[in-house]
């Protein structure tokens, strides 16, 4: 890839190239013949993003869908009305333009480009609607998610891609060495997490995507809904933030202390911490994504705390914040130079509180390296 890169005194990226989405369309349709697929369909979404720079200012009813198969020039459907901006995207000069007007059927004109028997990946976010139509128009044909049928995809990124997501990684850290330094105690949850919302944009983020502050017993729920509680004095609080720069993802989770902590808050904190770095050291290209997993989570089994460890230890992360690879056990998917993904183990305690850390790492040739690097040491806030 050409694209993306920094221009000498500009802090903005080069956008990507047609020639760049080219070769993504061509290593697309390319992994999918050797995955026994006749090719790809591609709705609005992530991965048409991905593909051709293209995303429709509203997703409708009405069918649009890139169509690729090796050996093929790559054919994007779109309505009539939609065209011109379609035009527009990055990728347009790199495929051929099929619009279709209202009243006309869109599964028939899609149907001309497709064999009539074969099996097809199709994007995960694609309406049944639109499935169901090619379904009925090419009643023999059969179909695949991407994520089922070619789940690394996305995955190993090139040095373009690796340098936004360091960008939104270092972005994410910059929000969090401000947000250290706002008052916590007295302060609701949603008030700190329209702070750290307004930090994330204000370091370049277009887009924020969650923005999780748990308190005290909130911070047992992973997946907390920022609340009215009032934060007080003596909570460990869960911070979990990120979003997307220049069209890339950020992802990292500290948690701080109110005022000075328990012996048992540190001691679990430092469990984590150290669960943590253990993930992270596990990283090395050809190493199973299950032993970053098994990694983290044997040192926080090994502490007495394994049944309050409720989730995988890590996501990938790209033009999304989560998709494949999964850091899981009974992921047997080997790391490869350019994934990235989150390590992130947690341990909470029903009732009580709750603690996570989490980077976003990056496989090397030799090892790993983090693309988060606040402090992940227990952090006093006020």
């Amino acid at each position: 890839m050409t694209g993306s890169s920094t221009p000498a005194g500009s802090g903005a990226p080069a956008p990507f190239t047609a020639d760049d989405y080219r070769a993504r369309m061509e290593r697309a349709a390319r992994a999918a013949a050797d995955a026994g697929l006749a090719g790809l369909l591609v709705a609005p979404g992530p991965d048409l993003v991905w593909l051709t720079g293209y995303a429709p200012t509203a997703v409708t009813e009405r069918l649009t869908v890139l169509v690729l198969a090796a050996g093929r020039d790559p054919v994007l459907v779109v309505p009539t009305l939609e065209a011109p901006d379609a035009e527009k995207a990055a990728g347009a000069p790199a495929l051929t333009l099929r619009d279709w007007t209202d009243g006309k059927d869109p599964y028939a004109a899609t149907a001309a480009l497709l064999d009539v028997t074969g099996t097809f990946g199709v994007s995960d976010n694609t309406w049944a609607l639109h499935l169901l139509g090619l379904q009925k128009a090419l009643p023999g044909t059969s179909y695949a998610s991407l994520t089922e049928a070619l789940p690394m995809l996305r995955a190993v990124k090139d040095e373009a891609e690796l340098r936004l997501l360091a960008a939104a990684g270092a972005a994410a850290d910059a929000t969090f060495e401000e947000i250290r330094k706002v008052p916590f105690g007295g302060r609701r949850e949603s008030e700190v997490a329209a702070d750290l919302a307004d930090l994330l944009r204000r370091f370049g983020h277009q887009q924020v995507d969650f923005t999780i502050v748990a308190s005290g017993p909130n911070g047992a729920n992973p997946h907390h809904e920022v609340g009215d509680r009032v934060i007080e004095r003596g909570d460990m609080v869960v911070l979990d933030f990120g979003g997307l720069k220049d069209g890339y993802g950020s992802d990292t989770s500290r948690t701080v202390h109110v005022g000075e902590p328990t012996d048992e808050e540190r001691r679990v904190h430092d469990i984590v911490r150290e669960a943590q770095e253990a993930g992270f050291r596990a990283v090395r290209p050809g190493v199973a994504c299950q032993e970053v997993d098994r990694a983290a989570r044997a040192v926080i089994a090994d502490a007495g705390y394994g049944e309050y460890f409720i989730h995988r230890t890590g996501h990938g992360i790209g033009v999304t914040t989560h998709e494949p690879p999964y850091m899981i056990e009974g992921e047997e998917q080997p790391l490869v130079p350019g994934m990235c993904f989150s390590v992130e183990p947690g341990v909470y305690l029903p009732g009580r509180f709750g603690v996570r850390i989490e980077d976003i790492v990056t496989v090397t040739e030799d090892g790993g390296r983090r693309l988060n690097d606040t402090p992940r040491e227990m952090v006093i806030v006020d």
